[in-house]
């Protein structure tokens, strides 16, 4: 992931946020209507899930441009998500929610060159997670602000 790409994923990440809670009803509707099986993972209500997810995606998007300080804490988030069951074909399953999420979301604003930058992005924190399940042992750094 580029500075462009950063750039244009936070300005389309802002949004987003207005329409938060439509957002994560999108995304847990397409994930669930599309991977059932997933819905066993989560066991609180997905409206409280919903605030989880908008919120950890808000503090990873706004602090892209400090991967020496997001991406120990995307590790654990990693290691954490290891713990509840998640598996590695799960992520690709996210990934392709949340791209649909944002096409839904953003409209005509959705063009290529934004799909593929939010496409990296999801990439490099997706398989940060994953290291950090792979390494699921080790300690866990403190939750990141935005």
């Amino acid at each position: 992931m580029n500075p462009s790409q950063i750039a244009m994923v936070q300005a389309s990440w802002q949004q987003v946020l207005p329409m938060r809670r439509q957002a994560a009803a999108l995304f847990y509707g397409r994930l669930f209507s599309l991977h059932p099986h997933l819905r066993a993972l989560f066991h609180s209500p997905i409206a409280e899930q919903g605030e989880k997810l908008i919120n950890m995606i808000d503090a990873a998007i706004g602090n892209l441009d400090r991967l020496d300080q997001l991406m120990p804490v995307i590790h654990a988030l990693g290691a954490r998500h290891q713990g509840y069951g998640v598996q590695p074909d799960h992520y690709v399953a996210v990934g392709g929610a949340l791209l649909w999420t944002l096409e839904q979301g953003l409209g005509a604003a959705f063009t290529a060159e934004l799909c593929e930058a939010w496409t990296e992005v999801y990439s490099a924190l997706a398989a940060a997670m994953l290291d950090g399940a792979s390494q699921a042992d080790g300690p866990m750094p403190a939750t990141l602000a935005a």
